[in-house]
């Protein structure tokens, strides 16, 4: 029985039959529970710990996931190395649904969610200037192009408040800017992968153009989710490629995330 993780996975619950020789183990943390109970088994050597990021009956809105619960429990199993797949919207006219990005950047839009481990105790600054993990970037963009994808690499994903979607005018705003994908849960949780050291890759697959880059009646909830669904086989078969390509040491920046920091408190190993 599987009861520790080198890597963890957060996305939705059709990625489930990634694993073998599953384990349901109940966390808990000073953050209170993770979204669900969290899932440690095998993909091929590699032993992986899942999460589903809204729960596994989809009860948890984006602006009420326990983030912190969860990146707190995959470090407190081992995991150094986190993947991201999630849904995201278009805001290039050339990026079309189907479409896979691995983004280089992130811009926070969110409001009212808590950010950090660090609110209390003392002062701590974490470098936030490259938010997601190159080795780890390295190794999806490998895994996507030995696939059957041709992954845009780099761009700027705008995490938003939600539930609701863009209005066209901020969705107009939001191209004139030059970011390229939007979504509504890749923070906090970059952030606080990088808090605990550990490394973050996130893996987007656009499901539709957000309200203004296309004229039209704007995206809907259920063609989000139907669209998603359709491909939830392709994004099951490529988590899986990335968590075999991930490298065994960890050689990247995030690690030393926190060197020369004073933490209020220790970290779980």
């Amino acid at each position: 029985m599987v009861t520790r993780a080198d890597i963890g996975v957060i996305g939705g619950s059709g990625l489930y039959s990634l694993l073998d020789d599953a384990t349901e183990i109940e966390i808990t943390t000073p953050y209170g529970p993770p979204s669900d109970v969290v899932t440690v088994g095998h993909i091929g050597s590699r032993s992986v710990a899942f999460v589903p990021r809204h729960g596994r009956d989809h009860r948890f809105p984006p602006h009420r996931i326990p983030y912190r619960a969860n990146l707190w429990a995959l470090r407190s199993l081992g995991v150094r190395q986190v993947l991201a797949p999630s849904a995201v919207g278009s805001l290039r006219p050339e990026i079309g649904p189907g479409a896979l990005v691995i983004p280089d950047q992130l811009v926070d839009r969110t409001s009212g969610r808590t950010q950090t481990y660090y609110d209390s105790g003392g002062v701590v600054h974490v470098s936030f200037a490259d938010p997601y993990c190159p080795a780890g970037r390295v190794a999806a963009l490998a895994a996507a192009r030995s696939g059957d994808w041709s992954p845009v690499d780099g761009g700027t994903l705008v995490v938003v408040e939600g539930p609701r979607f863009s209005t066209r005018a901020e969705s107009r705003w939001f191209t004139a800017n030059g970011w390229t994908i939007i979504g509504m849960t890749g923070f906090p949780e970059s952030v606080l992968a990088r808090e605990l050291a550990m490394c973050y890759t996130s893996i987007s697959l656009v499901t539709d153009h957000d309200a203004g880059v296309e004229a039209g009646e704007g995206v809907t909830h259920e063609e989000v989710l139907a669209f998603f669904a359709a491909n939830v086989t392709r994004m099951r078969s490529l988590v899986a490629d990335v968590v075999t390509a991930l490298p065994h040491e960890r050689t990247c920046p995030c690690p030393n995330a926190l060197d020369g920091l004073k933490l209020p408190f220790g970290l779980p190993e």
